[in-house]
């Protein structure tokens, strides 16, 4: 592989920021220092004025993810190239495990697609849909043998993917004896549900019905429930796409009190509140994520979370369905809910403008520091989730996975420009500062400007170690 060295540019981790030069050999970062020297068959690039960041990690993507009637519009080619182009190098992805069928099924059927079309590196989480003695084996397998140790599991949907508070109290009490954690979707599905029926009986059809039938205070209740168990289980508990402060409120208390909770939260819930859901029209199908858009009071304390670290990471959700039905083919997509929001397939993209909108929303205007933004975007990702140091940061002997990133060009952002499959932005027509120009995965250069140097399949799959260890 070509030597690479960058010179001249800003480098910036979660504790560091310092002028130096980065040696790129073997896939892994060889050095940084001053006026390294190198022979002649390195190719040198000039980094003045830019950043040098670690590459993001983006631990919660949905990608040719199936829900119901409806699979995200993005598979594993669109979807890491989108996420190349934003400044992320490395994902942890969703292996399914369905009604009959085991974990380590699950993560075959993963590995073989995304080896395929993965074009940076990868990684799985289990969505467990049901709990027996053998998924309990299977699971420990999985953190022991394969690479594999977290699991999703949901409080929410019920009759589809929902499980019961004993399932989640097993699952918690495997992976607390084995290095393991649990993600839990936390909603109250049984009462969410009752809400909806109700909803769509009164004739309320309409997208915004998604917001009105998942109160915030259900996620509330949810995630309490859910730290309790883990708590009797003695078990680090991860919450995904937290987005309100009935939420948040518990999981302050849990880690005040020394309790294991980790929890992520989304780019839409900082940036968006449930003023968008204004109208009946059905334009707003594109704001139907599970949660929804929380109020503004719920936004600020999830800024303040983010900065005092009771909030440790920012993932994208993403999980991108069409607003056109049969745009590039794609079927059964937010069209498929028009005359019943309950049908609406739940979700938003965001892959490629996660760096970008957090940078400008963030360090900009001061809610987070630079080296705070790398936390949330590539460190603490890679920490808790078993990839550091090999991923989330810039050390010798790291995985040269490098963005350089000018903080003062500037662009508009929109689904024409875009690179993934889905045919609309949340941010379209934001003007935003940063700019992400360069990018290597394990060295080798595969976003230069708005050229794409990637191939399908050259990602590599990350066998993960021990989690929640932040």
């Amino acid at each position: 592989m070509t030597k690479t060295l960058i010179r001249n540019g800003r480098i910036v981790t979660a504790v560091d920021d310092y002028r130096a030069d980065i040696l790129l050999e073997d896939g892994q970062i060889a050095a940084t220092g001053k006026h390294l020297d190198v022979g002649p068959d390195t190719q040198v690039i000039d980094a003045a004025g830019l950043l040098v960041l670690p590459g993001g990690v983006d631990v919660h993507t949905h990608l040719d993810n199936t829900f119901g009637d409806s699979t995200t519009c993005d598979d594993y080619e669109s979807g890491t190239r989108a996420a190349a182009f934003g400044g992320t190098t490395t994902i942890i992805d969703f292996a399914f495990q369905g009604k009959t069928d085991s974990p380590l099924d699950a993560i075959a059927r993963a590995q073989a697609k995304a080896a395929i079309g993965a074009s940076i590196d990868y990684g799985f989480h289990v969505i467990l849909t049901h709990v027996d003695d053998k998924v309990l084996g299977d699971m420990k397998h999985a953190i022991r043998h394969e690479g594999v140790s977290s699991f999703k599991m949901f409080m929410a949907y019920p009759g589809t993917v929902m499980v019961d508070d004993a399932a989640i109290f097993q699952a918690m009490r495997l992976v607390g004896e084995h290095g393991g954690m649990v993600a839990l979707h936390a909603e109250n599905g049984n009462i969410i549900e009752l809400l909806i029926r109700e909803a769509l009986a009164q004739g309320h059809t309409s997208p915004r019905h998604h917001a009105l039938t998942r109160p915030a205070i259900m996620e509330g209740e949810a995630t309490h429930r859910g730290i309790k168990l883990a708590e009797l289980a003695n078990a680090p508990v991860y919450f995904v796409h937290l987005s309100a402060k009935e939420a948040l409120k518990h999981v302050i208390e849990a880690r005040d009190a020394g309790i294991p909770v980790f929890a992520e939260t989304c780019p839409h819930y900082l940036f968006f509140d449930e003023s968008v859901y204004d109208s009946d029209d059905f334009s707003l199908a594109k704001y139907v994520m599970t949660p929804p858009l929380r109020n503004k009071e719920s936004q600020d304390a999830l800024w303040t979370a983010l900065k005092t670290d009771d909030l440790q990471l920012i993932s994208t959700d993403h999980c991108p369905f069409c607003m056109k039905e049969g745009h590039m083919g794609r079927v059964n997509q937010k069209e498929f809910g028009r005359d019943d929001f309950s049908k609406i397939p739940n979700g938003a993209p965001g892959i490629e403008t996660r760096m970008t909108v957090i940078y400008d929303g963030g360090v900009r205007t001061k809610r987070i520091t630079l080296n705070r933004f790398v936390e949330l975007t590539a460190t603490a990702p890679a920490k808790l989730f078993g990839l550091f140091p090999r991923k989330g940061t810039i050390a010798v002997g790291s995985d040269a996975d490098i963005v350089l990133f000018d903080p003062d060009a500037q662009q508009t952002l929109s689904a024409h420009t875009h690179h993934s499959n889905v045919d609309y932005s949340l941010f379209e027509g934001h003007k935003v500062h940063g700019v992400v120009k360069k990018v290597f995965s394990r060295g080798e250069l595969i976003v230069d400007g708005e050229q794409w140097l990637g191939r399908p399949g050259r990602g590599q799959f990350q066998v993960r170690g021990e989690v929640g260890g932040y």
